[in-house]
Formats: structure tokens, C-alpha cells, sequence
């Protein structure tokens, strides 16, 4: 497989798309934005002006769009051109039935799929270091090991039914989410408390909780950039929502998760068009203080 497509050119697809070029694949790629169809010529792809015109020029196709309607549509306009040849590599964000109704649509036109959500943000998606947790057929897996190769520097292969690679990222995301949520709640009482935020960042960062989560959280918030690092408010809710909605479904209570999808609620009610970060400036706000260096 070495003509490779790419739908969704966003922050995540086109780092994935930068690096499957560099690893020697012919990339094609579709977005809705021509200036990001624009800047993946600049860096050595092509660009296609269909969804459908992607499947007719790849043998594998990766989704990373925003949710499960999307994607489905997506998949549906795929099989007409991929069908009984091609593999879609789902990367998206969904939840586990979204993402086997997604399959359903492929397998019966014979197009097989890798359910492969991502971690790792941005950066991650740029230098390659995204750890993705697939979930495939066996044999759908070792074929396209070498495309996934190129993105992702942790590869995990969980299970071999779609919708397994959700259920992980969707129990991950609980774990992050909370995380970010901590971080916000201990610099600001650390702030108000009238310690220094260089303190807070060494002591942290030193300490069992120290991880490159938390420094690039904290180092964000204290160089106060809201906007524009990769980490788009919306996403973060999104998923934590998907995993509530899990979570309902198996009978698994999430305190801390619900509360910190609440906070992440606020946050997006007052910084919609901002990055996670931005709801420590609203603890700032209820407390009186700023956390900075």
C-alpha cells in the first residue's frame, strides 16, 4: 500500500499526513478548508476534491474527523470506490457504536477497517509519537502495520473487534480529562495562596504527578496561551461526553469525570473559540488570582 489518503486535514491529520510523506507514501488528501488542502501540497501531498475522489486514488484512507455522523458519511461515500480492495483506518474520536456502524457500511461492500483512535495531541500527530490503540482483524492489522508505522511511535493493538479501539481511547479520556482538571484546581490554589507558579511547575514536575501532561498543561497556562496549542476545548469535551455516555451504558459511576466534564461545560460556555487551558482563567476569575510564572 503505498498510495495513502488522508480525510480531515486538521491539526491531528495534517501532522499524519506531513509524516506519511515522509515515510515515503504517496498522500492524497481532502478537507472541507482550502487553505489546509493548499498547505498539504506545500509539504509534498496532493490534494483531491471528494471524499469519493480520495477512494478512487488510495488503497487505504484515513478518517479523522470530528464525530460519528461525520464519519459515517464519510465511510458511505468510501465503499462506493474502495469497495472489495481498500481499507479505511478510522482515527476519529467516536463512540464504540458509532464506529461499528461505521464498519457495518464498509464490510458489506468487502472493505475491511481498522478502528484506531489516537493520543497524543498535536504534537504528538506532527512528530510522528501518536500512540494509537487499534482494534482490527489480525490480518487487516499486519497489513497495514507499515502505514501505521508512520504516524505513531506506540502501537497497540487491542482487540480484533471495531469498536474496541473506542472503548480504550473513550476510558483513557476519563483519565486525561480528570488530569487536566487537577492541574487547573491546584495551580490556582497554589496562586491564590500566594506561591509562585516557577515553584508550583519544579515541585510538580519533581514530584509523583510529574509527567509531560502536567508540564506542558502548566507550562501553557503560565505562559497564558489559550489559543491556537493544538487542544481545542471542544475536542476534550466531546470525548468526555463519550465517555459518560459509556459509562451510563455499563453502569460505571464516574464522579470525578462527571465533574470535570461540568467544568469543561463552563469553560465552553465562556471560551468557546479557546484551547483547554482557558478554564483556569475561569477558576482565576471565581478566585481573584492569575496563575503565571
Amino acid at each position: 500500500m503505498k498510495k495513502v489518503g488522508v480525510i480531515g486535514l486538521g491539526n491531528m491529520g495534517m501532522g499524519m499526513a506531513k509524516n506519511l510523506i515522509k515515510s515515503g507514501f504517496s498522500v492524497i488528501g481532502f478537507d472541507l478548508d482550502d487553505k489546509r488542502l493548499l498547505k498539504l501540497k506545500e509539504n509534498g501531498g496532493s490534494t483531491a476534491t471528494s471524499t469519493v475522489q480520495v477512494g478512487e486514488k488510495t488503497d487505504a484512507v484515513f478518517v479523522m474527523v470530528m464525530n460519528g455522523e461525520q464519519v459515517k458519511a464519510v465511510v458511505s461515500d468510501l465503499v462506493t470506490v474502495l469497495k472489495d480492495r481498500g481499507t479505511i483506518i478510522l482515527t476519529s474520536t467516536i463512540t464504540p457504536e458509532e464506529a461499528r456502524e461505521a464498519y457495518a457500511i464498509a464490510d458489506i461492500e468487502g472493505v475491511a477497517m481498522l478502528d484506531s483512535p489516537v493520543s497524543g495531541g498535536m504534537d504528538g500527530a506532527h512528530n510522528g509519537t501518536l500512540t494509537l490503540m487499534t482494534a482490527a482483524k489480525k490480518s487487516v492489522f499486519d497489513d497495514c502495520i507499515k502505514i501505521l508505522e508512520a504516524v505513531s511511535s506506540n502501537i497497540f493493538h487491542v482487540g480484533e473487534e471495531i469498536g474496541e479501539g473506542q472503548t480504550v481511547k473513550a476510558s483513557l479520556q476519563v483519565f486525561i480529562g480528570v488530569s487536566f482538571t487537577a492541574i487547573f484546581e491546584s495551580l490556582v490554589l497554589g496562586s491564590k495562596a500566594g506561591i509562585k507558579g516557577q515553584i508550583l511547575y519544579d515541585v510538580f514536575s519533581a514530584s509523583g504527578v510529574g509527567s509531560p501532561l502536567f508540564k506542558n498543561c502548566a507550562g501553557l497556562i503560565m505562559d497564558r496561551k489559550f489559543k491556537n496549542t493544538g487542544s481545542h476545548i471542544s475536542t476534550m469535551y466531546k470525548d468526555l461526553g463519550i465517555s459518560l455516555n459509556m459509562a451510563k451504558k455499563n453502569g460505571v459511576p464516574l464522579f470525578t469525570a462527571g465533574a470535570a466534564y461540568e467544568l469543561f461545560q463552563a469553560g465552553i460556555s465562556m471560551f468557546p473559540d479557546e484551547d483547554n487551558w482557558s478554564i483556569v482563567k475561569l477558576l482565576e476569575q471565581i478566585s481573584g488570582t492569575e496563575v503565571h510564572w
